[in-house]
């Protein structure tokens, strides 16, 4: 089956965007995709949300971005997975074009959380856990992935500096992404010097609560030709899986290992025809330290417990065997959950095509891999993307 392709992409600057609504936000990131595709017409829409109906008081989102973005009677549907939103929308949207149904799709995901009071904001993302198991006993999403950490450095003797290293390199990199919320590079003793949010988490070691839309536009190559992009612009999705775990910690085999991420990614390189050694870059979904050294792990990047070790060693850099978070990750980008798996999209896009700003451009890269967690690992998207 012959996989789609990319042609265009468009993003927001992720922030607190108290003068621009959800609506205006996702319809600002499709023109934006539309305009670097060449396109002015799609097939079908696809938006990637979490939770709209709660932060904005806004659901059926496909009827209301279409309308806006002025799309016409096209169909257009709303994915939710939690914070893996944005990449189970890539993927239906990827699924639509491969099985000759549409031709040219455009995804998007947003979200607007900063309208919310903090204490709303928190108690809506926990509806990403499980309601009567955890949520109802007042376990918050960050007390969770707490105790992920706690249990990480205490069962592999890592410290709570070690993990702040990954805070450390995705800041180093949004610094230089004019699309990131915190554009300002951070030491060690930065992270360490921030308030504790749930012991051992950190305001250092969470991603923050922010507004953004980050959008792609997807055909088939044959299409493209027809269209006339110039291949160079063609970024192919060379392989696509997702996967559950089970949604409450209390049931998983292992609280240290992301199953779902390990068998969606054997799929996803099975499908590519690649191994992990192919990967270039790597967008993980780092809305917490501890879950970057999880995901790199589970993906195969690195053996079960030596996940923080290559931060420790210096090899998630840029220029490094192992860059992540390149453009800033959700640490430092921003993390608008169900938009964060679509700007994983459009950064490695850049990427593959040479478009990222100067100083964390990966050299000579040709395949990333995007992971994008839904809850505390319940719901998760690999995504490879290859330059054709």
């Amino acid at each position: 089956m012959e996989r789609p392709v990319i042609i265009g992409v468009g993003m927001t600057p992720v922030g607190e965007h108290w003068r621009l609504s959800l609506r205006e936000l996702a319809v600002e990131a499709i023109l934006n995709a539309m305009d670097d595709a060449g396109v002015d017409r799609v097939d079908s829409l696809y938006v990637g949300n979490m939770i709209s109906g709660s932060f904005v008081e806004q659901e059926n989102l496909g009827a209301l971005i279409a309308d806006w973005a002025g799309l016409g009677n096209i169909p257009a549907v709303k994915i939710e997975a939690a914070c893996a939103s944005g990449g189970a929308a890539l993927q239906e949207g990827a699924k639509a074009v491969m099985s000759g149904l549409e031709d040219v799709v455009a995804v998007v995901g947003v979200e607007k959380m900063t309208d919310a009071w903090p204490s709303d904001a928190t108690r809506y993302l926990a509806y990403a856990a499980d309601a009567e198991y955890e949520h109802f006993h007042g376990a918050s999403f960050v007390a969770l992935n707490a105790l992920i950490m706690r249990y990480y450095m205490q069962r592999y003797g890592y410290t709570e500096e070690d993990l702040a290293l990954f805070a450390v390199n995705a800041h180093a990199n949004g610094a230089k992404n004019p699309y990131a919320m915190f554009k300002r590079a951070i030491t060690v003793d930065t992270v360490m010097r921030s308030p504790y949010i749930a012991d051992p988490i950190k305001l250092f070691d969470a991603s923050p609560v922010c507004d953004g839309a980050a959008a792609a536009i997807i055909t088939t190559k044959e299409k493209a030709k027809e269209l006339g992009v110039p291949k160079e612009k063609w970024i192919e999705v060379a392989g696509f899986s997702r996967a559950i775990d089970t949604i409450n910690l209390a049931n998983r085999e292992d609280l240290l290992t992301l199953k779902a991420a390990k068998v969606a990614s054997e799929r996803a390189y099975k499908m590519a025809g690649i191994s992990v050694k192919d990967i270039d870059l790597f967008e993980v979904h780092d809305a917490f330290t501890v879950m970057a050294a999880l995901s790199l792990e589970a993906i195969g990047v690195a053996e079960k417990g030596k996940g923080a070790m290559l931060a420790k060693e210096g090899q998630i850099a840029i220029d490094a065997d192992y860059p992540i978070q390149t453009m800033g990750g959700l640490k430092s980008r921003g993390h608008p959950v169900g938009a964060t798996g679509m700007y994983q999209t459009v950064e490695a896009v850049l990427q593959l095509r040479g478009e990222a700003p100067d100083g964390i451009q990966v050299p000579d890269a040709e395949t990333a891999l995007t992971q994008n967690i839904g809850g505390t690992g319940s719901n998760i998207t690999i995504t490879i993307l290859r330059r054709v």
